[in-house]
């Protein structure tokens, strides 16, 4: 009679099958955010309006009287500046920093070419509430091309305060203690510079990251991120805006936005 002999690869061939298949199902279970997280610093002005808000239209050309403005980051490089002007752009915005890692490598050739051809120029700052204090960043950003100084053609710092690109979209932080973080921010930019910082953002992303604080409308413009035939409804506290990003797809650089009044009010607010 024939005798059965356990074949001694068998465990382990089970147990090697056993991990390739665990590993399998990691891979196809893991979130897809670890793939399509973006590199530190590569954030920039208006990154997540679409993704959570879309895009409805563009403002009517007959709308009450607008200033055409810009906003640009790094990965726009070397930004032709005179067809910009001479399409009628009039002012522009360049990202300086992010948390207190980064400086934008193409920060001088966007904020003093925008003022080289003629346009009225200010800086922001991508905020990071998770890695730094309020305090901290506005520091940075004001040692790193945010300051500000009286000549009629620089406006007053930003804070551009959004959708998180790395993670939580409201940076880990409650509703508290999003409000007491940009209040660092503020008060600490305006101790360095002596002006209110502009509030970039987007109604949606104010709502659920703050709890639609109205306490920063009586000191801080409001630039609202919507991409669509009107703002919407504004953040509370605010019963108008000063800015409006419109669009990612407009001509020559994307990022497109409006100023809420003739050419004299963008040299008032540079003014102060």
């Amino acid at each position: 009679m024939p005798v059965h002999r356990p074949n001694p690869l068998r465990p382990r061939r089970l147990f090697l099958a056993g991990l390739l298949l665990a590993a399998l199902t990691l891979a196809l279970t893991a979130p897809a955010d670890a793939a399509t997280t973006p590199s530190r610093g590569s954030a920039y002005m208006g990154m997540g309006v679409l993704a959570h808000d879309g895009s409805a239209g563009t403002p009517s050309t007959g709308d009450a009287t607008q200033t055409e403005g810009v906003d640009v980051a790094s990965y726009q490089g070397n930004v032709a500046w005179s067809t910009l002007w001479s399409s009628g752009v009039k002012w522009a915005y360049a990202k300086a920093t992010e948390g207190t890692y980064y400086t934008n490598p193409y920060f001088a050739q966007q904020y003093n070419g925008s003022y080289n051809v003629g346009m009225i120029r200010g800086a922001y700052h991508f905020a990071t509430p998770d890695t730094t204090s309020g305090a901290t960043q506005a520091n940075y950003f004001a040692d790193h091309g945010g300051g500000w100084s009286k000549d009629g053609r620089t406006l007053p710092g930003a804070l551009d305060i959004e959708w998180n690109p790395y993670g939580a979209e409201c940076y880990g932080k409650s509703q508290s203690a999003m409000v007491g973080w940009i209040a660092d921010f503020l008060n600490t930019y305006k101790a360095r510079t002596g002006r209110d910082a502009v509030i970039y953002t987007a109604t949606s992303w104010w709502t659920d990251c703050t709890g639609d604080y109205a306490g920063f409308a009586s000191a801080n413009p409001l630039w609202i991120a919507r991409y669509a035939s009107d703002v919407g409804t504004l953040p509370a506290g605010w019963a108008y805006y000063t800015m409006w990003q419109y669009t990612s797809s407009g001509p020559t650089v994307g990022d497109h936005d409006k100023f809420n009044g003739a050419l004299d009010r963008v040299v008032a607010l540079a003014n102060g």
